[in-house]
């Protein structure tokens, strides 16, 4: 059985064209969970709190239910299965169910059975839920919040999405002369760029192709940022500060606070600057709406 494909193949419900990660966050979960302990069950009390933390940290920016995916990933066959104390089968999806004495979910006998049987295929399973979803500046993240230690695994030798077009990057940094579009940070280090990113607007994951309409020279901190929705661009090209994103020091007012509304570097003379299409995408699928007015403090880049 080919496990990879079958998680990738699980439904996920989007909304208006949503991203809908809900299923793949609480797969990493339960992975993570086997990874520790094995496939003892996992009570929804238990779990709650922990969905609660990936939705709202790596789901889509509007608020979720996180007894959606605990019930509807049983219909999914062979991955999950939800059990009370009556015996098989889930509640429904409503928490005043699922918070009742002894409902619990585990992955299903036939998975775990695999996993146990082929250690290298949570690693595959893991990492193939993670590219087909997220942003790679946000794997290592979610693998903490999961409780997923791949390192102790070796990689898949399969490819999940088509290879990323290793002159994005180059083309992306010269564009932008080296530079942060967002804070003007320049750095090298013996002749070479050190600290910035070709950064994509419209995930990898989603479609985003590797082109500069879709395209930012960013800093770590900024590319990092922007994949978490706490700085966005707006159809003017200036930047989006979320109003969610709470910081007190001096730093953090200079370094996001204070970009809110300042304009976003433009590309060398001749180059295109990001596609309305794609800021759009990433308005509506990442960035963590409202955004904060505009800043008199900061910087221009």
């Amino acid at each position: 059985m080919d496990w990879v494909e079958r998680v990738l193949g699980i439904r996920q419900y989007a909304r208006r064209g949503e991203r809908a990660p809900h299923k793949p966050l609480l797969l990493l979960h339960a992975l993570g969970r086997f990874q520790r302990e094995g496939s003892r069950p996992i009570p929804f009390s238990a779990a709650e709190d922990a969905l609660n933390r990936l939705l709202r940290e790596f789901g889509p920016p509007r608020k979720t239910n996180p007894g959606y995916p605990f019930h509807h990933l049983a219909n999914d066959d062979l991955l999950w299965v939800v059990e009370t104390a009556d015996g098989p089968g889930s509640p429904g999806p409503e928490l005043s169910r699922l918070r009742a004495p002894g409902v619990h979910g585990r992955l299903h006998p036939e998975l775990a059975a695999a996993l146990t049987a082929e250690p290298a295929l949570l690693s595959q399973l893991a990492r193939a839920i993670l590219e087909a979803n997220f942003e790679p500046s946000l794997h290592d993240d979610i693998c903490q919040e999961t409780g997923l230690d791949l390192d102790e695994l070796p990689a898949p030798a399969v490819r999940i999405l088509p290879r990323r077009d290793p002159a994005f990057r180059v083309q992306v940094l010269e564009a932008y002369e080296f530079c942060c579009a967002f804070c003007g940070y320049d750095g090298w280090l013996d002749g070479t760029a050190v600290g910035l990113d070709a950064a994509h607007l419209r995930w990898h994951a989603f479609g985003g192709p590797d082109d500069l309409v879709n395209g930012l020279c960013l800093c770590a901190l900024h590319h990092r940022l922007l994949d978490r929705g706490v700085l966005g661009v707006t159809r003017e090209h200036t930047i989006a500060v979320s109003r969610k994103f709470v910081g007190r020091a001096a730093a953090t007012t200079t370094l996001v606070h204070g970009l809110s509304g300042r304009p976003v570097r433009e590309p060398q003379t001749g180059l295109p600057a990001p596609e309305a299409d794609h800021i759009d995408w990433h308005t509506s699928q990442v960035f963590r709406l409202p955004a904060r007015t505009r800043s008199v403090i900061g910087f221009r880049p």
